[in-house]
Protein backbone atom coordinates (compact mmCIF):
# COMPACT_ATOMS: atom_id res chain seq x y z
CA UNK A 1 0.00 0.00 0.00
CA UNK A 2 1.04 3.69 -1.05
CA UNK A 3 2.03 5.71 2.18
CA UNK A 4 -0.07 8.50 2.18
CA UNK A 5 1.99 12.10 1.90
CA UNK A 6 1.73 13.41 5.23
CA UNK A 7 -0.60 17.11 4.50
CA UNK A 8 -3.35 13.95 4.56
CA UNK A 9 -2.34 12.01 7.91
CA UNK A 10 -5.00 11.58 10.21
CA UNK A 11 -5.84 10.82 13.77
CA UNK A 12 -8.51 7.80 14.23
CA UNK A 13 -10.24 6.37 17.50
CA UNK A 14 -10.88 2.35 17.34
CA UNK A 15 -13.35 1.53 20.14
CA UNK A 16 -13.55 -2.12 20.55
CA UNK A 17 -15.97 -4.26 22.51
CA UNK A 18 -15.91 -7.49 22.91
CA UNK A 19 -14.75 -9.88 25.93
CA UNK A 20 -12.77 -12.49 23.74
CA UNK A 21 -9.55 -11.39 22.17
CA UNK A 22 -9.32 -14.41 19.66
CA UNK A 23 -13.36 -13.23 18.07
CA UNK A 24 -13.64 -11.50 14.74
CA UNK A 25 -14.55 -8.52 16.58
CA UNK A 26 -10.82 -8.34 18.31
CA UNK A 27 -9.90 -9.72 14.56
CA UNK A 28 -11.53 -6.52 12.90
CA UNK A 29 -9.90 -3.74 15.11
CA UNK A 30 -6.74 -5.23 14.74
CA UNK A 31 -6.84 -5.27 11.03
CA UNK A 32 -8.73 -1.77 11.07
CA UNK A 33 -5.09 -0.58 13.39
CA UNK A 34 -2.57 -2.19 11.34
CA UNK A 35 -4.65 -0.57 8.04
CA UNK A 36 -5.00 2.83 9.30
CA UNK A 37 -1.24 2.70 10.21
CA UNK A 38 -0.15 1.46 7.31
CA UNK A 39 -1.27 3.92 5.34
CA UNK A 40 0.65 6.81 7.54
CA UNK A 41 -2.38 7.31 9.61
CA UNK A 42 -1.96 7.64 13.75
CA UNK A 43 -4.38 5.30 15.85
CA UNK A 44 -5.56 5.05 19.27
CA UNK A 45 -7.37 2.28 20.29
CA UNK A 46 -9.70 1.83 23.63
CA UNK A 47 -10.13 -1.58 24.10
CA UNK A 48 -13.15 -1.29 26.57
CA UNK A 49 -12.85 -4.53 27.88
CA UNK A 50 -8.97 -5.12 28.30
CA UNK A 51 -9.77 -1.43 29.98
CA UNK A 52 -12.30 -2.95 33.06
CA UNK A 53 -14.59 -0.08 31.14
CA UNK A 54 -16.99 1.03 34.45
CA UNK A 55 -20.34 1.03 32.21
CA UNK A 56 -22.67 2.35 34.78
CA UNK A 57 -23.52 6.28 35.42
CA UNK A 58 -24.09 6.62 38.96
CA UNK A 59 -23.01 9.24 41.62
CA UNK A 60 -19.31 8.09 41.47
CA UNK A 61 -18.92 10.05 38.64
CA UNK A 62 -19.45 12.89 40.44
CA UNK A 63 -16.77 13.47 42.66
CA UNK A 64 -18.54 17.08 44.35
CA UNK A 65 -21.72 15.06 44.49
CA UNK A 66 -22.87 14.59 48.04
CA UNK A 67 -25.11 11.23 49.34
CA UNK A 68 -27.44 13.93 50.61
CA UNK A 69 -27.73 15.43 47.52
CA UNK A 70 -30.49 14.32 44.62
CA UNK A 71 -28.56 12.43 41.61
CA UNK A 72 -29.43 14.99 38.37
CA UNK A 73 -27.12 13.36 36.34
CA UNK A 74 -27.71 15.82 33.24
CA UNK A 75 -26.65 18.76 35.68
CA UNK A 76 -24.07 16.54 37.48
CA UNK A 77 -22.41 16.14 34.00
CA UNK A 78 -22.31 19.79 32.94
CA UNK A 79 -21.08 20.74 36.43
CA UNK A 80 -18.50 18.17 36.40
CA UNK A 81 -17.53 18.77 32.61
CA UNK A 82 -17.48 22.91 32.77
CA UNK A 83 -15.25 22.56 35.91
CA UNK A 84 -13.04 19.73 34.94
CA UNK A 85 -14.38 17.47 37.84
CA UNK A 86 -15.17 14.33 35.84
CA UNK A 87 -13.23 11.31 36.77
CA UNK A 88 -9.92 10.38 35.48
CA UNK A 89 -11.26 7.45 33.15
CA UNK A 90 -13.82 9.79 31.51
CA UNK A 91 -11.23 13.02 30.56
CA UNK A 92 -9.03 10.36 29.31
CA UNK A 93 -11.52 9.11 26.57
CA UNK A 94 -12.95 12.72 25.92
CA UNK A 95 -9.47 13.85 25.53
CA UNK A 96 -9.17 11.07 23.07
CA UNK A 97 -12.49 11.84 21.19
CA UNK A 98 -11.17 15.65 20.89
CA UNK A 99 -8.06 14.67 19.45
CA UNK A 100 -9.37 12.67 16.83
CA UNK A 101 -10.38 13.14 13.18
CA UNK A 102 -12.34 10.19 13.04
CA UNK A 103 -14.17 7.50 15.64
CA UNK A 104 -14.78 3.86 14.27
CA UNK A 105 -16.86 1.61 17.02
CA UNK A 106 -16.04 -2.39 16.03
CA UNK A 107 -18.90 -4.32 18.23
CA UNK A 108 -21.22 -7.24 18.36
CA UNK A 109 -24.33 -6.38 17.44
CA UNK A 110 -25.93 -7.91 20.96
CA UNK A 111 -29.93 -7.65 21.06
CA UNK A 112 -30.13 -5.56 18.29
CA UNK A 113 -27.59 -2.84 19.50
CA UNK A 114 -24.41 -2.49 21.10
CA UNK A 115 -23.01 -4.73 24.15
CA UNK A 116 -24.26 -2.73 27.54
CA UNK A 117 -19.80 -2.01 27.94
CA UNK A 118 -20.28 0.15 25.01
CA UNK A 119 -23.26 1.65 25.74
CA UNK A 120 -21.93 2.37 28.84
CA UNK A 121 -18.45 4.39 26.94
CA UNK A 122 -21.29 6.33 25.02
CA UNK A 123 -23.43 7.12 28.35
CA UNK A 124 -20.15 8.06 30.61
CA UNK A 125 -17.95 10.20 27.67
CA UNK A 126 -20.52 11.94 25.78
CA UNK A 127 -21.31 14.47 28.90
CA UNK A 128 -23.90 17.55 28.76
CA UNK A 129 -21.19 20.09 28.34
CA UNK A 130 -18.97 18.27 26.25
CA UNK A 131 -20.69 16.53 23.40
CA UNK A 132 -23.99 18.78 23.52
CA UNK A 133 -25.63 21.39 25.90
CA UNK A 134 -26.19 24.84 26.14
CA UNK A 135 -22.56 25.62 26.41
CA UNK A 136 -21.51 23.85 23.02
CA UNK A 137 -23.19 23.99 19.51
CA UNK A 138 -26.62 22.98 19.14
CA UNK A 139 -27.23 19.19 17.63
CA UNK A 140 -27.77 18.66 13.70
CA UNK A 141 -26.00 21.79 13.18
CA UNK A 142 -22.47 20.77 13.08
CA UNK A 143 -22.74 20.55 16.56
CA UNK A 144 -19.80 19.81 19.24
CA UNK A 145 -17.76 17.20 17.84
CA UNK A 146 -17.96 18.92 14.11
CA UNK A 147 -15.51 18.21 11.97
CA UNK A 148 -14.59 14.52 12.88
CA UNK A 149 -15.97 11.12 10.57
CA UNK A 150 -17.52 8.83 12.22
CA UNK A 151 -17.77 4.76 10.91
CA UNK A 152 -19.54 1.82 13.09
CA UNK A 153 -18.31 -1.76 12.37
CA UNK A 154 -20.31 -4.80 13.65
CA UNK A 155 -21.04 -8.26 13.54
CA UNK A 156 -24.19 -9.92 13.15
CA UNK A 157 -24.73 -13.40 13.52
CA UNK A 158 -28.90 -13.28 11.35
CA UNK A 159 -27.69 -13.00 7.40
CA UNK A 160 -27.91 -10.32 5.49
CA UNK A 161 -31.51 -10.73 4.06
CA UNK A 162 -32.93 -10.70 7.55
CA UNK A 163 -31.86 -7.25 7.88
CA UNK A 164 -32.87 -5.88 4.68
CA UNK A 165 -35.81 -3.62 3.47
CA UNK A 166 -38.07 -6.44 4.08
CA UNK A 167 -36.60 -8.62 6.11
CA UNK A 168 -37.54 -9.33 9.72
CA UNK A 169 -35.32 -7.70 11.34
CA UNK A 170 -35.71 -4.44 9.78
CA UNK A 171 -33.04 -2.40 7.54
CA UNK A 172 -29.83 -2.33 9.39
CA UNK A 173 -29.34 1.30 8.38
CA UNK A 174 -32.58 2.02 10.89
CA UNK A 175 -31.70 -0.44 13.51
CA UNK A 176 -28.28 1.36 13.68
CA UNK A 177 -30.09 4.69 13.63
CA UNK A 178 -29.82 6.02 17.27
CA UNK A 179 -25.94 5.45 16.96
CA UNK A 180 -25.64 6.93 13.14
CA UNK A 181 -28.07 9.75 14.08
CA UNK A 182 -28.73 9.95 17.70
CA UNK A 183 -25.18 10.06 18.85
CA UNK A 184 -22.74 11.11 15.79
CA UNK A 185 -25.13 13.20 14.01
CA UNK A 186 -26.50 14.49 16.93
CA UNK A 187 -23.04 15.65 18.43
CA UNK A 188 -22.04 16.96 15.24
CA UNK A 189 -19.99 14.05 13.68
CA UNK A 190 -20.11 13.36 10.27
CA UNK A 191 -22.18 9.41 9.88
CA UNK A 192 -20.52 7.05 6.84
CA UNK A 193 -23.20 4.18 6.27
CA UNK A 194 -21.91 1.21 8.66
CA UNK A 195 -19.91 -2.12 7.81
CA UNK A 196 -21.37 -5.02 8.35
CA UNK A 197 -20.38 -8.83 8.58
CA UNK A 198 -23.01 -10.88 8.79
CA UNK A 199 -23.92 -14.55 9.10
CA UNK A 200 -20.92 -14.48 12.03
CA UNK A 201 -22.41 -17.65 13.54
CA UNK A 202 -20.71 -19.88 10.60
CA UNK A 203 -18.11 -17.56 9.26
CA UNK A 204 -15.73 -19.45 6.80
CA UNK A 205 -11.83 -18.66 6.67
CA UNK A 206 -12.84 -17.63 3.21
CA UNK A 207 -15.70 -15.62 3.37
CA UNK A 208 -13.71 -13.79 6.78
CA UNK A 209 -10.73 -13.36 3.97
CA UNK A 210 -13.13 -11.55 1.69
CA UNK A 211 -14.81 -9.06 4.46
CA UNK A 212 -11.46 -8.19 5.45
CA UNK A 213 -11.16 -7.08 1.97
CA UNK A 214 -13.77 -5.09 1.64
CA UNK A 215 -13.40 -3.70 5.32
CA UNK A 216 -10.28 -2.64 3.90
CA UNK A 217 -11.51 -0.37 0.97
CA UNK A 218 -14.19 1.20 3.52
CA UNK A 219 -11.39 1.82 5.72
CA UNK A 220 -9.45 3.36 2.83
CA UNK A 221 -12.37 5.63 1.89
CA UNK A 222 -12.94 6.76 6.04
CA UNK A 223 -11.94 10.45 4.80
CA UNK A 224 -13.60 10.71 1.01
CA UNK A 225 -16.75 8.40 0.84
CA UNK A 226 -19.82 10.43 0.60
CA UNK A 227 -21.20 10.13 3.97
CA UNK A 228 -24.95 9.49 5.15
CA UNK A 229 -27.37 12.87 4.17
CA UNK A 230 -29.09 13.63 7.03
CA UNK A 231 -30.50 16.51 7.11
CA UNK A 232 -29.22 19.86 9.29
CA UNK A 233 -31.95 21.50 11.79
CA UNK A 234 -30.88 24.44 10.75
CA UNK A 235 -31.20 24.08 7.44
CA UNK A 236 -34.49 25.11 6.93
CA UNK A 237 -36.11 21.55 6.70
CA UNK A 238 -37.68 21.76 10.01
CA UNK A 239 -40.43 23.73 11.94
CA UNK A 240 -39.75 25.32 15.85
CA UNK A 241 -41.17 21.56 17.35
CA UNK A 242 -38.07 19.81 15.02
CA UNK A 243 -41.02 18.40 13.26
CA UNK A 244 -39.91 17.78 9.17
CA UNK A 245 -42.09 20.29 7.29
CA UNK A 246 -44.70 19.13 4.50
CA UNK A 247 -43.71 18.38 1.38
CA UNK A 248 -39.58 17.97 2.07
CA UNK A 249 -39.60 14.53 1.44
CA UNK A 250 -39.23 12.77 -1.50
CA UNK A 251 -42.86 11.04 -2.38
CA UNK A 252 -43.91 7.66 -0.79
CA UNK A 253 -40.40 8.08 1.82
CA UNK A 254 -41.64 7.35 5.33
CA UNK A 255 -40.32 6.72 8.68
CA UNK A 256 -36.38 7.44 9.80
CA UNK A 257 -35.28 7.81 6.29
CA UNK A 258 -37.39 10.99 6.33
CA UNK A 259 -34.29 12.77 7.77
CA UNK A 260 -32.12 11.66 5.24
CA UNK A 261 -31.86 14.30 2.53
CA UNK A 262 -32.66 13.14 -0.86
CA UNK A 263 -30.55 15.74 -2.85
CA UNK A 264 -27.26 14.11 -1.69
CA UNK A 265 -24.60 13.87 1.03
CA UNK A 266 -23.35 16.44 3.37
CA UNK A 267 -19.63 16.67 2.88
CA UNK A 268 -17.37 16.60 5.82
Amino acid sequence: MTEVVPQQRKKILVVGAHPERRSLNAALTDFAVEHLRAAGHEVRVSDLYAMKWKATVDADDFPDHTADERLDVLAGQERATLTGRLTADVVAEQEKVRWSDAVILQFPMWWFSVPAILKGWIDRVFTNGFAYGPSVPPPYTGGALGGRRALLSTTVGARQSAFSDRGIHGDLAEVLHPLQHGLFWFTGMTPLAPFALYGTVSTTQPEFAAAVRDYGHRLDGLFTDDPVPYRTLDGGDYDHGMRLLPGRETPGTTGLNLHVHPRGPRQA
